[in-house]
């Protein structure tokens, strides 16, 4: 099997600054020069990290609706003009790219991982489970869009932040048969990389963890509050082999990219004893049924051959 460099990407764009953070990850792709290439979670359109947009129960503000329409106008939609500069990108270069974005569809965001590669734009994965607050700001995906990318040489996967932490979830992934589980977040804690390095040995797939870093700088002065402190998202970016064993990272207090040599030939190797899906699972004793429907709230409508929400 084929050998391939992978490189994840620890940074952040200005928030509510979407040509800025399109430019950033452009130019962020570029610099990796690897043939695939992983983005943090809503690298573009932003992760409002210390923003409770003035919200409590049962109550909302004026302020907090006009914050939201902010974060709403920074969203970007697909397809739209964004996903066509990173598709030309991906072309130009033939690398593979997993990216972090913030999709408007309609009136309702989603958290997404965008996938690209040699041919252009390949598809989307939304966030099935925003987290706490999230839910706020982010509706929840559906079983429509949990693609398993073949590169050629490899079969590329996303889980992102939180959903690494849905037992369901993996086992679908690893049906799918995930080689290259690439992991967009926002979860600075030590406990992550624990999380990789099981997630890495479970599926015996490569792990790639891209995490932002955020400085205060990148929230607009008027948005700061005496909560937060000059670093918002402290990075732990990682790389890991099919058998736990860290190969980058983690990064920390810094910006920067890693990037490791992945020799395909491990995956193998690593399976040799444990297989989640296969030799070692009990089908006589559990199953999983899993719904990759699309599911909308309205359906049948003739809009000119257009649905309520395009694809």
């Amino acid at each position: 099997m084929a050998k391939l460099t992978a490189a994840v990407v620890q940074s952040a764009a200005p928030l509510f600054d979407t040509p800025a953070a399109l430019s950033r990850a452009e130019g962020l792709i570029r610099e990796a020069r690897a043939d695939v290439v992983v983005l943090p979670e809503a690298f573009l359109g932003g992760y409002p990290k210390g923003l409770d947009f003035d919200i409590t129960v049962g109550r909302r503000t004026d302020a907090g609706r006009e914050l939201f329409r902010r974060y709403h106008a920074a969203a970007i939609e697909i397809p739209g003009p964004e996903v066509d500069a990173l598709a030309a990108l991906t072309r130009d270069l033939r690398c593979h790219a997993v990216v972090g974005a913030v999709e408007r569809r309609g009136a309702t965001l989603y958290c997404v991982a965008l996938f690209f590669g040699p041919t252009g734009y390949l598809g989307l994965h939304r966030k099935l489970m925003p987290t706490a607050a999230e839910r706020y700001l982010w509706g929840q995906g559906d079983g429509s869009t949990l693609p398993v990318i073949d590169t050629g040489a490899a079969r590329l996967g996303s889980a992102i932040c939180w959903e690494n932490y849905m037992p369901l979830f993996r086992t679908t992934m690893y049906a799918k048969g995930v080689d290259l589980w690439c992991a967009p977040t926002v979860d600075d804690r030590d406990q992550w990389q624990a999380s990789m390095r099981h997630i890495a040995l479970e599926g015996r797939c490569f792990v790639l963890s891209a995490n932002q870093f955020l400085r205060r700088d990148g929230v607009p002065a008027e948005l700061h509050t005496e909560a937060m402190g000059p670093v918002l998202i402290n990075g732990g970016s990682v790389i890991v082999s099919p058998l736990g064993e860290v190969l980058a990272g983690p990064l920390r207090d810094c910006e920067g990219i890693l990037t490791a040599e992945l020799d395909l030939d491990d995956l193998p190797r690593a399976r040799f004893d444990f297989d989640a899906v296969g030799h070692y699972a009990r089908p006589d004793v559990f199953s999983l049924h899993v719904d990759q429907s699309e599911r909308q709230a309205v359906t049948g409508l003739d809009m000119q051959g257009r649905t309520p929400y395009p694809r």
